[in-house]
């Protein structure tokens, strides 16, 4: 197979870069299949564009999102929640394809959470300037299945925190095709994004776009 100027030349397989137990970066893992799982990305959202949800607090998030999968997270003023209806159109989301679920299933397995069958799939999009706050992810109900989180796109610093939203953060430099896994005693840890700086992909002009797996039923 040759290669394109636009193709990310193949990468040695690295060791997984262990954050704690139960979390892990597996640089480099979506690499391979990137330009595919954009394409699957955009068929996405051709059915469910990127929009910028309210928080319950009335707030624009900077951050756009849509779904796929047989549940979408959800916010507005009512509240953070999973449906399995696109509020915009009222249809269900986008059936997830088998590329992001297959590569979701050998993420986990590779951190050491095999069978893990995601429900749903968050895809956001991040522009220059946009971050993602110090969270949990609670809405699930059940915290036995991991995160698996990928990122696609121009670089982001990942804030790995603690079970306490004071507790300092790690910074994670976090490149395209990179992948992070969490579960277990890690399940609940607060992470987020710092704002993206100025910069161009290839695949992705001055975007970055994160796929991050859940089983939320």
């Amino acid at each position: 197979m040759s290669l394109s100027l636009f193709d990310d030349p193949p990468q040695p397989a690295q060791p997984p870069e262990v954050l704690e137990p139960g979390a892990m970066v597996l640089r480099g893992f979506a690499l391979e299949k990137a330009a595919d799982l954009l394409q699957a990305v955009q068929q996405v959202t051709t059915q469910a564009p990127f929009r910028h949800l309210i928080t319950p607090g009335g707030l624009r998030m900077s951050v756009a999102m849509t779904n796929c999968g047989r549940l979408g997270w959800v916010s507005d003023r009512s509240g953070y929640r999973y449906d399995p209806l696109d509020p915009d159109s009222g249809q269900p989301w986008p059936a997830m394809p088998p590329l992001l679920r297959q590569l979701a299933f050998d993420a986990a397995q590779a951190a050491g959470f095999p069978g893990f069958a995601p429900d749903a799939c968050l895809i956001n999009r991040y522009a220059p300037g946009t971050r993602l706050s110090l969270h949990q992810d609670r809405d699930e109900g059940n915290y036995a299945h991991p995160i698996v989180s990928v990122s696609l796109g121009i670089p982001a610093v990942f804030l790995w925190g603690g079970a306490q939203r004071s507790d300092k953060a790690r910074r994670i430099a976090l490149m395209h095709g990179d992948v992070v896994v969490w579960g277990g005693p890690a399940r609940l840890r607060f992470h987020g994004v710092l704002p993206l700086p100025e910069a161009q992909h290839p695949l992705t002009g001055a975007h970055r776009i994160n796929l991050t797996f859940r089983k939320a039923s």
